[in-house]
């Protein structure tokens, strides 16, 4: 037996018994989580992570209160922590980092698929709203880019489409790889009773459900009565021990909602654990600068998004705005990338345009693209990692690696991020949020010598 694979039964062994402590006492036996982790991280600088988020937690009452909330399930709570910090943190990344070694480019964590493109609503604005509607991945391809995925190291994959609860086979190829989590971007209205108990069942699937707010907002981005069948599907899971998020895209006219301590409350009331924050992009169906957030709103969401991380039991992801925890841009194969429904290789799910298709390739060799190439030579597109994004903080940069690589649009309407009235909106927006990303990291680090100085 190699090394690899009895490290990686003594880690589930014992991750096991872990488990099996937090489940009976969470508030208690937390730490015994993070001091085994803190054991068998091989790199250094796994074990400095692990130090600073035991620091983090230590007499947080709000990570206490999430931490009681996930650990009703504790076969869910099994696979994720399997999955991600076993698998894909722990042993995937020494794998990722040697692959990447021996083939010169980067091999990345997770993987964005859509297995259809299909989709049973028609959302104003939708980023995926130009793509052919008849596009789907067969589940035989599918299952294969999964293989080669774990082949990599990779053990994360996360869906979204068109809508993956159109897509037949997603529960049937999600139970052909119970060692991978796949997180699920979805609008939410095809989960009911029979669904929700075979993903309890399976315990490898995390749904995110999509909102634009309360109730007025969301149907009206997304019809009648979506808000309603959202707020259905995640008490069917609250009940089950599903572990979901939710998915909320900030825009001009709805991000006060968003951010509200009322709406915070009612995504936590609900069940869900964590949130990743999109800033509107002009892309897709009907693209429109006016719902972009200014350089303000986006400047008070990055503060307000570091309040609620200390205040309300909920983890929150900000994309754009995260960049200093990502080191920049996270696409183009560098932490990630997304495979569409027609099978293109793109190298951001924002970002439709591609040179390689995984129907003529295996993972391995799209890795070598030249626009993923492009992008890691580009990287990082701004010092300021406040400002990480080639489409909404450097417009020039993307225009560059698009030219340079020879890279096609993967729809009718993808270039126009690159020329046009949208082009040009995305030139002034972002030299003046550079302007603002670069006053506010100067007076934070100010504010820390000062502190550091008392």
């Amino acid at each position: 037996m190699e090394f690899d694979s009895v490290k990686k039964i003594a880690a589930e062994f014992a991750l096991e018994r872990v488990i099996n402590f937090i489940a009976r006492d969470p508030e208690h036996n937390l730490p015994l989580l993070f001091n085994f982790i803190e054991k068998v991280a091989i790199a250094p600088g796994h074990k400095s992570v692990v130090k600073k988020i035991k620091a983090h937690i230590h007499g947080n009452g709000q990570i206490m209160e999430q931490t009681k909330r996930i650990a009703c399930n504790p076969k869910m709570l099994h696979n994720i922590i399997n999955s991600w910090i076993i698998n894909g943190f722990i042993l995937g990344n020494e794998k990722r980092k040697k692959i990447s070694s021996e083939i010169g480019v980067s091999v990345p964590q997770f993987l964005l698929i859509d297995p259809t493109s299909a989709c049973n609503l028609r959302c104003e604005g939708c980023w995926a709203g130009e793509y052919s509607k008849v596009d789907h991945l067969e589940p035989e391809l599918f299952s294969r880019i999964i293989m080669e995925a774990k082949e990599l190291g990779i053990h994360w994959i996360v869906l979204s489409g068109g809508e993956p609860f159109c897509y037949p086979h997603l529960l049937d190829v999600a139970a052909e790889h119970p060692d991978i989590v796949f997180m699920v971007y979805t609008n939410g209205t095809l989960i009911d009773e029979k669904t929700a108990d075979r993903m309890a069942e399976l315990a490898n699937i995390s749904p995110a459900f999509s909102l634009e707010g309360w109730r007025e907002q969301t149907d009206a981005r997304r019809g009648k009565g979506t808000f309603d069948k959202v707020t259905h599907a995640m008490d069917l899971l609250r009940e089950r021990g599903v572990f979901f998020g939710a998915s909320l895209t900030s825009m001009r006219n709805n991000i006060i909602e968003l951010f509200s301590d009322e709406f915070v409350d009612f995504l936590v009331e609900k069940g869900v654990i964590y949130t990743w924050f999109f800033h509107y992009i002009p892309i897709g169906r009907n693209p429109n600068i006016e719902l972009m957030l200014t350089p303000e709103q986006r400047l008070w969401m990055l503060e307000r998004v570091r309040e609620i991380r200390i205040t309300k039991p909920i983890l929150i992801g900000d994309f754009w705005n995260d960049g200093e925890f990502t080191g920049g841009c996270i696409a183009g194969g560098r932490l990630y990338f997304h495979i569409n429904a027609a099978g293109d290789v793109e190298p951001c799910a924002f970002v439709h345009f591609a040179v390689d298709n995984i129907r003529e390739k295996s993972l391995l060799e799209v890795l070598h693209n030249p626009l993923f190439k492009a992008y890691q030579k580009e990287h990082p597109f701004n010092k300021n990692h406040l400002a990480p994004c080639p489409i909404i903080d450097s417009p020039a940069a993307l225009r560059k690696m698009v030219k340079e690589s020879g890279a096609h649009p993967t729809h009718q309407g993808a270039e126009h991020v690159l020329g046009g009235e949208v082009a040009k909106h995305l030139d002034l927006i972002s030299g003046h949020w550079l302007k603002m990303a670069d006053e506010f990291k100067e007076a934070s680090l100010a504010e820390e010598e000062v502190i550091a100085g008392k």
